[in-house]
């Protein structure tokens, strides 16, 4: 038998504390960890904001840390807790032991008295962090692709999950827990059945959720740079996209043969299309204005520019594949073909990971951030420089191509 590889960094600190004999090393990872608990889903669903103790015959409670985490089923569920959690609700009649990751190299069957319910506590309170550090690349060394095309599409959502604090490669995801994320997609995206987690993620597959207009203004730009072969100076670009907004309005307004003969269309008022224009040429400016910060940055290169925005939603697709399998709306083979789906979007739009990136930051920045550069922007930077460096990113690990 080979060497047991740990399928995370949370197991192998475990591990190497118990190999070592380093029980308050073993207690410090513990409690940095979240640890899951199984619920029957319909328990679960009956009493979203309750964990039960199930406990085996011999008075023994199973908890699992990340990446020991069962391949998601319908009828099972899992809760993440912390240590400081259990320590705190933990009575008299609850069970004798807690089984972290029975079955396995990291496992360990703790005594529940009062004083290991303090030791807990003490452990907790001297934690530096809970869960994943955000803003850094953490991955699945085992079950989870690392190579591949199904990687490369859960990398298209690497953002997401470096800046959430999550494994980047978890296919079989469990999130923060089963009714944690379902209150994420309730707030951030009014998801609440199978059906509007569906139709979401073919919304963002198609790319339907950005901004037409912003598509538009950098189509235009793209085609002047195509037939230029080089740099488009901010004056030609708002020139160029003023002339085909007037076009298309004069199209609008010319007679158009249908199956029931002529149609004379009405031209649009003169208002309408000049403030088009000027709100054209006002977003010129601010997506000007984002890739100077860009390259000052390292989101750009010095004479680079983004080419699409339509990024923010393929990356955001990949990510919304596995919250469907976390909350039990979706499979996860049918993740698995949405995830497909959204690297090869991300391929046939951009020509490299950087190029993505920037694509990916620019429409998060324009739809949240209003040029303040605050969260919304920094912490897509910090994900982009933390995938552009680690040497464990897959972004330098999984070709583009």
């Amino acid at each position: 038998m080979g060497k047991w590889i740990a399928p995370s960094a949370v197991e192998r600190a475990l591990y190497e504390a118990k190999t070592a004999g380093d029980w308050a090393a073993y207690f410090d990872a513990l409690a940095r960890t979240p640890l899951y608990v199984a619920q029957p889903r319909g328990q679960s669903d009956a009493h979203p904001d309750s964990v039960f103790f199930h406990a085996t015959p011999d008075r023994t409670l199973a908890v699992h840390t990340p990446g020991m985490l069962p391949a998601p089923t319908p009828g099972t569920v899992y809760e993440s807790r912390s240590l400081r959690w259990f320590a705190q609700v933990w009575a008299a009649a609850d069970p004798a032991f807690l089984a972290v990751n029975p079955g396995s190299p990291t496992e360990a069957y703790l005594t529940t008295t009062p004083a290991d319910l303090a030791r807990w506590r003490t452990h907790a309170e001297a934690a530096p962090h809970y869960g994943l550090p955000e803003g850094k690349v953490h991955a699945l060394f085992t079950g989870g692709p690392l190579h591949g095309p199904v990687a490369h599409g859960l990398a298209v959502g690497a953002h997401l999950a470096v800046t959430n604090g999550e494994f980047w490669n978890s296919l079989a995801y469990h999130g923060s827990g089963y009714q944690s994320e379902r209150r994420r997609v309730a707030k951030s995206w009014s998801i609440t059945d199978r059906p509007d987690w569906l139709s979401v993620l073919e919304t963002l597959l198609d790319c339907g959720m950005v901004s037409p207009v912003w598509e538009y203004a950098l189509r235009v730009r793209r085609a002047l740079a195509s037939d230029f072969a080089g740099p488009v100076d901010i004056e030609h670009w708002r020139h160029a996209a003023e002339s085909s907004l007037r076009r298309n309005a004069e199209r609008a307004a010319e007679p158009r043969l249908t199956p029931d003969g002529v149609t004379v269309a009405q031209p649009r008022p003169a208002a309408e299309v000049e403030g088009e224009i000027a709100g054209v040429g006002r977003l010129i400016g601010r997506i000007t204005r984002y890739e100077q910060r860009f390259r000052a940055d390292g989101l750009l290169p010095e004479d680079g520019w983004v080419r699409s925005v339509e990024g923010w939603d393929t990356g955001r697709a990949s990510q919304m594949a596995r919250w469907g399998v976390g909350c039990r709306y979706g499979s996860v083979e049918e993740a698995e073909q949405a995830v497909l789906r959204a690297g090869e979007a991300a391929r046939d739009t951009y020509r490299s990971w950087a190029d993505f990136s920037a694509g990916y930051v620019l429409g998060r920045c324009l739809h949240f951030d209003e040029e303040e550069f605050g969260p919304w922007y920094t912490t897509a930077l910090a994900a982009h420089l933390a995938l552009t460096t680690d040497p464990a990113s897959p972004w330098l690990n999984i070709p583009w191509n």
